[in-house]
């Protein structure tokens, strides 16, 4: 009776071992799912907010403007310009931060084992929010440097090396100051991602609670209550990151030597430009939130019912 007992609870244990593995791959597939749909949807709002951020006073009127100047010298494929990078590097990006979220979450299971109450709290959301971001900067850090080059280089008036993609970007800045210049930006990657992502997924679960009808769970499928949650996640997590993000823009778009840092970067550009340089593409970066964030989490939802249903 007690080696079946044992047997059992054997059994048991790595049936949860292989339920909890079978969940992160979920979730590391399905966030690589949403990632490629935030970037169809969201990057011409990305590619203007980065011109709006790093181009001289006087350049641009606003958001429409830096679209109306890009259709005309470079068609609506300007509007594209740089999206090989986050869409290639995008899965990968994704997939982590929506592991490493469900990694946060298990964390702070195993942290408080004598929880009643399973429904994480607010502060418990972004701790595994912020925890999110760390192994993400890593992959991000690099493609948003890569990205932002080639962003900027379509911007007439724009000085620099001439790039023919992704690859050769990396080539040339590996050539110019080895692996330190293309991680370069990468801790402003996290000054931004950190709060923000906190603030993403905070967001996000709070929404879908407050958009649940009473009686049902807020983990079933319902288009409109996850677009509705996702693109207010997204507005939330921008709210916060925009100004960590224009001086990350600015620090990983400039030529080397121009600052000795994310800190100088941002000491120079308030000092030239004043408080109101950090808001520099907060339009269209908020514009972008909604759309691009509803894709995500919509794609994320989907394809991690599908998946449900297959294994």
């Amino acid at each position: 009776m007690a080696d079946d007992q044992s047997s059992a609870a054997i059994k048991d244990e790595e049936f949860e071992q292989k339920k909890q593995a079978t969940s992160s791959v979920k979730s590391f597939l399905s966030g690589g799912f949403g990632g490629v749909c935030s970037v169809l949807v969201g990057h011409p709002f990305d590619l203007t907010k980065t011109r709006l951020q790093t181009a001289a006073d006087g350049k641009y009127t606003g958001g429409l403007d830096v679209v109306k100047q890009t259709i005309k010298a470079d068609g609506i494929k300007g509007m594209y310009r740089g999206m090989g990078p986050p869409l290639i590097g995008v899965t990968p990006i994704f997939a982590l931060s929506f592991w490493s979220y469900d990694m946060g979450k298990k964390l702070v299971y195993a942290m408080t084992p004598s929880r009643t109450d399973p429904k994480l709290s607010i502060p418990e959301l972004a701790f595994a929010g912020f925890f999110s971001a760390i192994p993400t900067t890593m992959v991000a850090g690099p493609a948003e440097r890569v990205k932002v080059l080639l962003q900027l280089q379509g911007q007439s008036g724009s000085t620099g090396p001439t790039y023919n993609g992704p690859v050769d970007v990396v080539r040339q800045l590996y050539k110019e100051g080895g692996l330190k210049s293309i991680f370069r930006g990468t801790g402003a990657t996290l000054a931004r991602d950190g709060p923000g992502s906190a603030a993403y997924f905070c967001a996000y679960e709070a929404s879908k609670r407050l958009l649940t009808p009473a009686g049902q769970d807020p983990q079933q499928l319902n288009f409109l209550n996850v677009l509705t949650a996702g693109g207010l996640a997204g507005m939330a997590m921008w709210a916060l990151a925009i100004p960590p993000d224009v001086i990350k823009s600015r620090y990983q778009g400039a030529p080397h030597g121009t600052y000795s840092g994310f800190l100088d970067c941002a000491r120079k550009t308030v000092a030239k430009d004043g408080m109101k340089a950090l808001f520099k593409g907060f339009g269209p970066a908020m514009a972008r939130a909604f759309p691009a964030n509803a894709a995500t989490f919509l794609g994320v939802e989907v394809s991690l019912q599908a998946m449900n249903k297959m294994f």
